[in-house]
């Protein structure tokens, strides 16, 4: 942004326009690489379908088994961000099993993290694996999976109680990874069939606190809508946008050029609105999706929604939604936009088009985020 204010001090807004445009572009080439690993049988294949918010049986899945299917490194793309990969990596703990000889052997140095599964106790293998990962300088996190079975096997007791049973669970866990020599073991409770109960926040706030800030937001986006804590997320990373379209609006705005400054309008909103839907799951195929799980139809879906987006997004919609912003921002437009852009504030027509992009584009991320929760109370009902 500072850069930015460099050009529009000297009012060379076309640099803004192409500064921005490559900005926003780079953004979605960020490519982050995960590598998921662990014995034959632990749910390996499962995480990598269900991180990508894809069902065992989807198109696309990784296969699983209850045998070993994964004999070497097999990538996944995530269906949306296709720089977002997932690799399924061969199972660990056999007795030829040498870690060092291992992460050579799947090209170590590709990914960006590891997770490492086990569908009851850890063993020496994990451990091994774990500690000639940090010693590589890689981040790694122990996932113990297949929780809701576990849990089916003790729910016949009289003495059950789910806290305890799952702080039992991570506690052994963790005790086993200390005797096999790592010294402050974090372990986290998955069920592939809850993806969203359990330990899957503290994992994806783990992941996310380790990351770059630029493999940090693509991670987040690239999550599936499970939780209210990864949607109000998503929202947040979303907005940190807001303003660099809103400039980019108002530099178009400010250069006379008939026509030039609804074209870039429309374009570049229309490009950010499928963002927010594709983020969200609220693009069509992600609605066929959660009306396969449901069992309720698309149209019964987007009758629960409000966004006026929620019939596709085209220029009269946006027109609409523009012109419903500028009464709206009228009153306060001069000192909101002063406080981004000093000079932009001095120019009539890009105040008025900064404010107006700014004020329809977080109604249209507030509206998109509620439908969201309404589609994640549909399938939350639908698993109950």
């Amino acid at each position: 942004m500072e850069n930015l204010k460099e050009f529009v001090s000297t009012q060379n807004f076309s640099s803004v326009i192409n500064k921005i445009k490559q900005c926003l572009k780079q953004q979605d080439l960020v490519e982050l690489n995960i590598g998921v690993t662990g014995e034959s049988g632990s749910g390996k294949s499962s995480f990598v379908n269900a991180i990508r918010g894809l069902g065992d049986d989807d198109e696309g899945s990784a296969e699983t088994g209850v045998v070993e299917t994964t004999m070497k490194p097999e990538v996944y793309l995530h269906p949306k961000y296709k720089h977002v990969k997932l690799w399924d990596l061969p199972g660990i703990g056999t007795p030829n099993f040498k870690a060092e000889q291992y992460l050579t052997k799947v090209k170590f140095e590709s990914y960006d993290f590891f997770i490492i599964i086990a569908s009851d106790r850890f063993k020496q293998c994990h451990a091994t694996l774990a500690k000639d990962i940090e010693r590589m300088g890689k981040k790694f996190y122990f996932v113990r999976s297949k929780i809701d079975l576990s849990i089916s096997a003790e729910k016949n007791k009289k003495s059950f109680v789910l806290e305890k049973t799952l702080d039992s669970i991570q506690k052994d866990c963790e005790n086993g990874l200390r005797k096999a020599g790592i010294e402050e073991p974090v372990v986290f409770l998955i069920s592939r069939s809850e993806f969203g109960k359990y330990d899957f926040d503290k994992l994806h706030m783990r992941m996310e606190e380790e990351l770059p800030k630029h493999k940090r937001r693509v991670l987040l986006l690239s999550l599936p809508n499970i939780t209210k804590e990864i949607n109000e997320k998503k929202k947040k990373a979303l907005e940190e946008n807001i303003k660099y379209v809103a400039l980019l609006s108002a530099c178009a705005a400010a250069v006379p050029v008939p026509g030039l400054s609804i074209a870039v309008d429309l374009s570049i909103i229309a490009v950010e609105l499928k963002k927010y839907y594709s983020a969200f799951d609220l693009d069509d195929p992600s609605l066929q999706l959660i009306s396969e799980r449901s069992g309720k139809t698309v149209e019964e879906l987007k009758s629960l929604m409000k966004s006026p987006l929620r019939h596709g997004i085209n220029h009269p919609t946006i027109i609409a939604m523009l012109s419903n912003s500028v009464m709206a921002m009228v009153l306060h437009a001069a000192g909101y936009v002063l406080k981004y852009i000093p000079i932009i504030g001095s120019v009539a027509a890009g105040t008025t088009s900064f404010c107006t992009v700014t004020k329809m584009l977080k109604k249209a991320l507030n509206d998109i985020v509620e439908d969201a929760e309404q589609m994640l109370t549909v399938l939350l009902k639908t698993e109950v």
